[in-house]
């Protein structure tokens, strides 16, 4: 079985309805998070989790609502006496153990430990047997990196935040599944030119998708606060995209290759 459960679909501001973008996947023995912004544990124990299960931890890269909740995490789990593995750019990876410096928590009363480790561009490191884990710079900070994540059952790409990139059109490649950056319609694009170069638009997340064969797209990364429907965002992918779409919601499941990913809001 795979799961993807959504603990966050907002952008950089929360709001009363979307948190900071941040998922889980369990993939086999594995459970993966990605990105850890704020409220992790509380998140986590909600979606029926346990937080201490988590097996490896992949950051896109170092902007606060991506790994502020680090720190956190870390120190909610600081008397279990076990490890995770944590991968990213070398930026982030020092980033993140100068986080870690700065609160005190590699000090020896901390028993939970990290095991960071550097995902070079275009690595292939294996998580576990059959489960293999990509990285690929995208267009957003130095420190940004997409995941892909491959077993026999499935292949999932997750972009982080990323403008609109071909990289990310090489990295989903007839995937089964990509979830990326969706910020917001392309009005505000339009609006906010600077946009375009750190995010992705809901008219260019079709084209991107349709372009890499997408099987099924998961947008996410909204700025909510900004005041669209999701109405909106729907429509603007499906002028070019053509495959199965779900726009997910904060604590949503979704099992994963379905036989046919059911639309909706």
């Amino acid at each position: 079985m795979v799961k993807v459960t959504f603990l966050g679909t907002g952008g950089a501001v929360a709001t009363a309805n979307r948190d900071n973008t941040s998922l889980l996947l369990e993939i086999d023995s594995e459970l993966v998070l990605f990105d850890c912004p704020g409220s992790l544990t509380t998140k986590i124990l909600r979606a029926g989790y346990r937080p201490e299960k988590i097996t490896a931890i992949l950051i896109t890269h170092i902007h606060p609502d991506h790994i502020y909740g680090w720190p956190f995490l870390v120190h909610s789990l600081r008397r279990e006496r076990q490890s995770v593995r944590l991968f990213g750019s070398k930026e982030t990876i020092n980033f993140s153990r100068q986080l870690l410096d700065l609160f005190r928590l590699q000090d020896e009363k901390i028993l939970f430990r990290s095991e960071p480790q550097v995902l070079f561009p275009g690595e292939e490191i294996e998580l576990s047997a059959g489960i293999k884990i990509t990285g690929y710079p995208v267009s957003h900070h130095s420190s940004s990196l997409a995941f892909k994540v491959t077993a026999p059952s499935i292949s999932l790409v997750f972009s982080g935040d990323t403008a609109f990139d071909d990289s990310m059109v090489k990295a989903a490649q007839n995937s089964d599944c990509l979830i990326h950056d969706c910020s917001a319609p392309s009005r505000f694009f339009e609006r906010f030119p600077f946009l375009a170069a750190y995010h992705t638009s809901s008219l260019m997340l079709g084209k991107l998708a349709e372009r890499a064969g997408v099987k099924n797209l998961i947008p996410c990364h909204f700025f909510d606060d900004f005041g669209f429907s999701m109405e909106e965002i729907k429509e603007e992918i499906r002028k070019n995209f053509s495959g199965d779409l779900i726009i997910p919601e904060d604590g949503q499941s979704i099992i994963l290759p379905p036989e046919k990913m059911a639309e909706g809001l």
